[in-house]
């Protein structure tokens, strides 16, 4: 077993870091504070080619693999986890389904403008009586001619305000719950599509999370993704990969409240000394820095498995509920390092732990993260 990174995946973790220091850093704060995106970032994140990190060149991709895809999540969201989750929602929960289940056409349309940045994807499966229980999603479609009429409603869309396109999620028939639903792609520009309102939240403030309505919106018989019935399939194998990206912005998370903790550290002086002199600290920082390292194999091993083409789910459900669990633990740390500095928004530590806290709670809480890993382990 190698553990060391490749050249390419150094190059990737290089370049990225240089993006989020020199383009999200500056204003990480502000947009936080104002719960405001900023396009011009993800413009360039499509200029270097980050929005198609895993898809071959022939679908507009870099024609790199997950492990460098969850690298640059890791990177963005040890300096702003706004654009991390963005990236993640964008390629795994958006452009991964599209990539697996699409026809060829679907792929040419969509995957290459998506990973070329001219589209933001979104994902829409939460409902407001439907969270994980999406078997019981009350939005439905109904063919008519050479459409198919959609209506319904979905909530807590990660890049619902600024999306084009839409992986949205619809029961044919109620009487077959799971097995009635189906996938579609829907174009914002299609009629009856309607942007909803945009939550305030505890944490990652600068990326868009909106309400998605349907009222008789009108989709092209040809924009279901793969057919009646695969729907539910596609929404879980979707959150299995989507998992991992939520593990990747957990460990940049943590490492980036670290990162501050351990430089405060050597900084603030207490009692005549830098408070890093001071074992209390030590062994904060050791328990830190152990944390997250075993967060980041997790990861990187549940991505390196889905590189070889073997089973991941059970990895990316493990990677996510541990990974979350330590940004949590690692972040309410790095303020306890801060004292009552870490509680003002004069250092970016209270921000880290606020941010911290949606990677237990998104793509299925961590509590349904173990019940998934429980019944993987059961099954054998």
């Amino acid at each position: 077993m190698n553990f060391i990174l490749s050249d390419e995946h150094l190059m990737m973790q290089k370049m990225v870091r240089e993006f989020a220091r020199n383009e999200c850093e500056p204003t990480a704060g502000d947009r936080d504070e104002e719960e405001r995106w900023d396009m011009s970032i993800w413009q360039k994140m499509g200029e270097i080619g980050l929005l198609g990190i895993p898809w071959g060149e022939e679908y507009g991709g870099a024609g790199a693999d997950y492990l460098s895809y969850v690298i640059a999540i890791e990177e963005l969201s040890r300096i702003d986890a706004s654009v991390g989750v963005t990236l993640s929602a964008h390629t795994s929960l958006a452009s991964w389904p599209v990539y697996k289940f699409g026809t060829e056409e679907q792929k040419q349309k969509y995957v290459r403008a998506m990973a070329k940045g001219q589209w933001m994807g979104a994902y829409c499966l939460t409902e407001p009586g439907s969270g994980s229980d999406s078997a019981n999603m009350r939005t439905t479609a109904v063919l008519q001619g050479n459409e198919w009429v959609i209506n319904g409603s979905k909530i807590f869309i990660t890049n619902g305000e600024y999306a084009d396109v839409f992986i949205v999620f619809a029961q044919t028939n109620p009487e077959l719950r799971h097995k009635g639903i189906a996938a579609f792609i829907i174009e914002k520009t299609f009629p009856g599509l309607k942007i909803g309102k945009k939550e305030k939240k505890l944490g990652i403030r600068s990326s868009a999370t909106n309400e998605i309505i349907f009222e008789g919106c009108r989709v092209p018989k040809e924009n279901m993704l793969g057919s009646i019935g695969e729907g539910f399939k596609i929404a879980m194998m979707t959150l299995d990969g989507g998992r991992n990206g939520i593990a990747a912005q957990a460990v940049g998370i943590a490492q980036g409240a670290f990162d501050h903790a351990l430089a405060y550290s050597k900084e603030r002086v207490q009692f005549g000394q830098p408070i890093s002199t001071l074992q209390a600290i030590q062994f904060k920082l050791a328990d830190m820095a152990t944390k997250i390292e075993a967060a980041r194999l997790l990861t990187y091993q549940a991505a390196w498995r889905e590189n070889q083409g073997i089973s991941y789910g059970l990895h990316s459900a493990m990677s996510k509920l541990f990974a979350g669990d330590i940004a949590m633990e690692v972040t309410v740390e790095a303020v306890q390092v801060f004292g009552g500095y870490g509680y003002t928004r004069e250092y970016p530590v209270e921000r880290f732990m606020r941010d911290a806290k949606i990677t237990q709670i998104y793509e299925g809480t961590n509590e349904i993260q173990r019940v998934v890993i429980a019944n993987l382990l059961l099954k054998g």
